[in-house]
Parts: structure tokens; C-alpha cells; sequence
């Protein structure tokens, strides 16, 4: 494996983790009488955000040229992944819930972390790929 490849690889860990994880062992909370609350749909839109997050770490994986552009392209989906929790969806008010104590704070640090991998990709393609 290439060392312009290790940041893809990250990446497509990483974006899978969040993506199962949002639906699984670091879903937001689950009521009783089986009603959605606001934390329910973060951990949907997670979920899609992983997936495409996933989706464009394996292009890069596959394609040799254009891995630049798809390492910029998967800083916004990171940053997204980052403010999804409480700040572009409101979690539960109480401070103990499981949304707010076990998503929030994993997703986050998934999320910061593939952007670092992303860059660090954007900056080894742009090197690679200078003349």
C-alpha cells in the first residue's frame, strides 16, 4: 500500500465507524414507548454522513488522479459530521442523556478525526501531484 493511500484507508475506517456506530453501539437514546425524539434523526443524518463519507473514501481508494479534489470534497461532509450533534440538530436538554453523553462526543471525535485524515490526504495528493 502506497503512502498516499494510508489517509484513504483512515479515512473509510473511520467514516465506517460512524456510520454503524450511529445506528448501533453509539446510537442516540431509544424511548420506551418507542416515540423519535430530535436525537433519533442526528443519528440518521450521521448515518448518511458516514456513508457518503465512506462512499468518497473509497474512490479514493480506487482512483489514482483526481484523489485531491475527493479529499477536499470530504472536508465539508466532516465538518457536517462535527456540527450534526446539538448544534445543527438539538439533542435531548438533559445533560445525562445518552445522546448527549455518548454520541455527541464520539461522533465528534470521529468526525475531527477524518478531517484531519482528509487533509492530510489533500496535502499528499497535492504533493504527489506536482510536477
Amino acid at each position: 500500500m502506497k503512502k498516499n493511500m494510508i489517509p484513504a484507508a483512515i479515512l473509510l475506517i473511520l467514516a465506517a465507524a460512524a456510520a454503524i456506530g450511529s445506528q448501533s453501539f453509539l446510537a442516540p437514546c431509544i424511548h420506551d414507548d418507542g416515540s423519535f425524539g430530535a436525537c433519533h434523526w442526528a443519528g440518521q443524518a450521521l448515518c448518511g454522513l458516514g456513508c457518503a463519507l465512506a462512499l468518497i473514501a473509497a474512490m479514493c481508494l480506487c482512483l489514482r488522479r483526481p484523489r485531491f479534489g475527493l479529499y477536499l470534497g470530504a472536508a465539508p461532509v466532516c465538518l457536517l459530521g462535527i456540527l450534526t450533534p446539538g448544534t445543527l440538530i438539538d439533542l435531548c436538554r438533559m445533560s445525562t442523556m445518552r445522546c448527549r453523553t455518548v454520541t455527541q462526543p464520539a461522533m465528534i471525535i470521529l468526525f475531527s478525526a477524518a478531517l484531519v485524515c482528509a487533509l492530510a490526504g489533500a496535502a499528499l495528493s497535492a504533493k504527489e501531484e506536482k510536477p
